[in-house]
């Protein structure tokens, strides 16, 4: 291997190690691993139940479940105890993901499906009431653009990611940015 290619893995490999975006989408960013922890926040929490409604291969879904057993999203559990059946459960790590998954449903509603269709919406259980656009927002409760917030090193920073963050200007949004970003539609 070249030095150059060297030097671009362990670059790369360096930001995977400090970055906690890239951290999560290596537990999470596989496309069946999301829908099957969609699946178990829908309710579907047994092996026949969760690869009916997605359609997936038996060893792709056995393998996904284990990895996410393995990483703490799910937890595996006897349907009755001694018995060979099991169901999943998701783990508070798991649980934890909800806005994530609410989050990326509402994008993928508003930028993917025709017209906005909605395949599926999410509403309060006691008021029958749609749920907000899940979105950033202050200590106060007002809603954030990108170009309001600021990245500062947090306590797990390295003196590489606080001239990164220096280098960068601090901000998520660039000067001139779009003013409509700002808005929250629903």
């Amino acid at each position: 291997m070249s030095e150059r290619r060297s030097q671009k893995r362990r670059s790369r490999d360096r930001h995977r190690e400090l970055c906690s975006v890239a951290l999560a989408a290596e537990q999470i960013g596989e496309r069946w691993s999301v829908l099957v922890l969609r699946e178990v926040f829908y309710g579907s929490n047994r092996f026949e139940t969760i690869r009916e409604n997605l359609g997936i291969a038996r060893n792709i879904l056995a393998d996904r479940l284990r990895r996410l057993v393995d990483l703490d999203l799910l937890q595996k559990a006897p349907v009755r105890a001694g018995g060979r059946r099991c169901e999943y459960r998701l783990s508070e790590k798991g649980r934890d993901l909800l806005p994530v998954l609410v989050a990326l449903t509402q994008w993928g509603d508003r930028w993917l499906q025709p017209g906005g269709r909605a395949p599926v919406e999410f509403h309060d259980r006691r008021d029958g009431e749609p749920i907000e656009r899940v979105g950033v927002r202050s200590a106060d409760g007002r809603v954030l653009a990108g170009r309001d917030l600021l990245v500062v090193p947090g306590p797990g920073a390295t003196d590489a990611t606080r001239r990164r963050i220096e280098r960068i200007g601090q901000r998520l949004e660039p000067p001139g940015a779009d003013p409509r970003a700002r808005e929250v539609t629903p």
